[in-house]
């Protein structure tokens, strides 16, 4: 008996020299295998490192591998470290503690204090300080779900990953490694530099940092401005977006909203499609249009495809449409003049140098010639002194207040004017006054108007092909329109209309200034002409030159006609009964409407015409020339304009 106990002892002795001399040789040693040995997806192996080992058999099927110091494990492609682990060959499993450490194939690695890992099903659960990274962002959370099949990694109890100066929070989340894709669900923040967005979920990309936007989401960035979205993407890296399913940008006082908006942080542009809408609170505007491209750097904003603008007001409201409209800045616009107009003048200084030089060329070769001949004919009546004295002239200016240098080979100019400096220093718009102030171009006769930048009526509206425009007391239709909130004048160019109750006005150009944005004056410049419809095809009418005209409430109220004036109107008796038309001439007659209706002419300079009786003359015969009704182009409600 003793004799076969001493044989075991020797024999176990034996296999421990053996297992030792195994480890010692530093080879990898298969402890768990489901399958063949060869099948590296299931089998776990020892790697050389480890400085304790030990077997324990718990029962006839469970035996335990416990390994101490060093640990390295592999499976397949992925190793496992630790410090100290334990295999269990039954439930197919690993628990390690200590400095855990997972290398997914370089893919991913996971770091954690715990580790309990299902070997066949190859998903690790990691708790304590656990850490994740693909080699872009850094997951941190205090447990972790590890699909080792997959690459994917689950927490539920909070995470937080940071990607170079972006940091993302959320209550859970799904981290594709292998994708370098994060998905985080219930409470998502992301804060950065430029951005904080808020969420509910929120999909991030480590590597291209491409956020995308699944559900309502919030953003704020470093100027203030605030967006509302379902859908879209946000490239941090690129500085570009887009947002779906009616987004709404808040930047200052405007509200921007559409069906889809696209973001370029680079270059400020913001290109808004299907049913956009931009409301600036605080120019008291908004536009309509299926498309609006808005340049946020330059503050300028271009719409499309059937356009709206809406000018509020507290009763009566303004409309206008366009083909296009264009908005942006005053101080951007005069700048843009003065500098073609210096380029003009440079132009036209170097043309002059022209003309001088080859002036001065054509004299002193004239002078040559008649030198030639008079010495030929013996009469030398032009000494050289004289000749150089003769182009002294040409090259010199004698007005002192203009100073020309004249290089006939470069044909440059070098040129100081006293009137032009005086006017640059008027118009210097690069050097803007608190207050806005309007300067007189003394050269051109014009005005040149100086801004503050920052004012709210430093803004223009251009308008163009099909201009419309309706208010309830006052419609226009024209070409083209220009109006500036500094002013408050629409300026109506190419066959303008404009109609007021019963009343229409045309010309070559038309001017309507506002106050309080109601109608307040009017200006038609050119082939004016003023009907007033009393009935169905009976109209007072007025001709002239220039024509201005007053409102009062919105409604005009009296009207000055100058230069060639002449009038048909129909003369009324206290009951309102027609008793005559009167057909004159004057150089100045003023019209005025009483209850929106015509009530007085009076007539200021040399008189001629006729008062026909009522009987003698049909009112289709009493037309002017060029007279036109117009009322078929007239917009009879805001709706027209869509």
């Amino acid at each position: 008996m003793h004799f076969y106990r001493f044989i075991s002892r020797q024999w176990l002795f034996l296999f421990l020299l053996l297992l030792t001399q195994t480890v010692s040789a530093q080879q990898p040693v298969p402890v768990v295998t489901t399958g063949p040995s060869t099948d590296s997806l299931v089998n776990i192996e020892i790697l050389p490192g480890v400085r304790k080992l030990e077997f324990r058999k718990l029962d006839d099927s469970t035996q335990l591998t416990i390994l101490a110091g060093t640990v390295k494990l592999k499976q397949g492609t992925a190793l496992f470290f630790c410090d100290s682990c334990v295999i269990n060959n039954r439930t197919q499993t690993f628990e390690a503690w200590g400095n855990v450490h997972i290398n997914d194939a370089d893919t991913a690695h996971v770091y954690s204090s715990h580790l309990r890992y299902l070997i066949q099903k190859r998903i690790a659960f990691l708790d304590g300080g656990v850490r994740l990274t693909d080699g872009k962002g850094i997951l941190t959370t205090p447990d972790l779900e590890y699909d080792m099949t997959t690459s994917i990694g689950t927490y539920l109890h909070g995470g937080k990953v940071i990607n170079k100066k972006t940091v993302l929070t959320s209550q859970e989340g799904f981290y594709y490694a292998d994708l370098h894709d994060v998905y985080f669900k219930k409470n998502v923040l992301l804060i950065d530099p430029a951005y904080t967005i808020r969420t509910d979920s929120l999909l991030y990309n480590t590597q291209s940092q491409m956020t995308r936007f699944i559900a309502q989401t919030y953003i704020k960035d470093s100027s203030g401005r605030e967006i509302e979205t379902k859908e879209g993407f946000y490239d941090l890296a690129n500085g570009k977006a887009e947002f779906g399913q009616r987004p709404i940008i808040k930047d200052g006082p405007r509200r921007y909203t559409a069906n889809s908006i696209k973001r370029d942080e680079e270059s400020g542009i913001t290109t808004m499609t299907g049913n956009a809408v931009v409301v600036d609170s605080a120019q008291g505007t908004t536009i309509i249009a299926g498309i609006i491209i808005n340049d946020s750097k330059n503050e300028r904003t271009l719409a499309t495809n059937k356009p709206l603008m809406i000018i509020k007001q507290d009763n009566d409201s303004i409309y206008i449409t366009a083909d296009t409209l264009f908005s942006a800045r005053l101080t951007d616009l005069y700048e843009a003049r003065e500098i073609k107009r210096k380029e003009i003048a440079r132009q036209d200084s170097i043309q002059q140098a022209k003309l001088a030089a080859d002036s001065a060329l054509q004299k002193k070769t004239g002078i040559d010639s008649l030198t030639k001949q008079q010495k030929k004919a013996g009469a030398d009546s032009l000494t050289n002194k004289q000749v150089s004295d003769s182009l002294t002239v040409v090259k010199t200016m004698p007005d002192s207040t203009k100073k020309q240098t004249v290089n006939t080979d470069s044909l440059t100019v070098q040129k100081t004017d006293k009137a032009d400096t005086l006017l640059r220093q008027k118009t210097d718009l690069t050097k803007l006054s608190k207050k806005d102030t309007l300067v007189k171009d003394t050269i051109r006769g014009t005005r040149v108007m100086t801004l503050n930048k920052k004012d709210s009526t430093n803004r223009y509206l251009e308008a163009y092909r099909n201009v419309k425009i309706f208010s309830d007391s006052l419609q226009a239709v024209s070409d083209s329109l220009f109006y500036s909130f500094q002013d408050s004048v629409f300026r109506l160019y190419q066959n303008p209309i404009v109609w007021a109750k019963e009343s229409q006005i045309t010309g070559d150009t038309l001017l309507l200034f506002t106050k309080n944005k109601k109608a307040d004056r009017l200006k038609a410049f050119q082939n004016s002409f003023l009907v007033n419809q009393i009935e169905p095809g009976i109209y007072n009418q007025v001709k002239s030159n220039r024509l201005d005209g007053w409102f009062t409430d919105g409604n005009i109220d009296s009207v000055r006609s100058a230069g060639d004036a002449a009038c048909i109107y129909y003369i009324q008796d206290e009951d309102s009964a027609y008793t005559g038309i009167n057909e004159s001439k004057a150089d100045v007659l003023d019209t005025y409407f009483k209850d929106k209706e015509l009530d007085k002419v009076v007539f200021r300079t040399q008189v001629t015409g006729t008062i026909w009786p009522i009987r003698q003359k049909q009112p289709s015969e009493m037309r002017l020339p060029g007279f036109r009704w117009l009322d078929a182009k007239r917009p009879k409600t805001k709706y027209d304009l869509f």
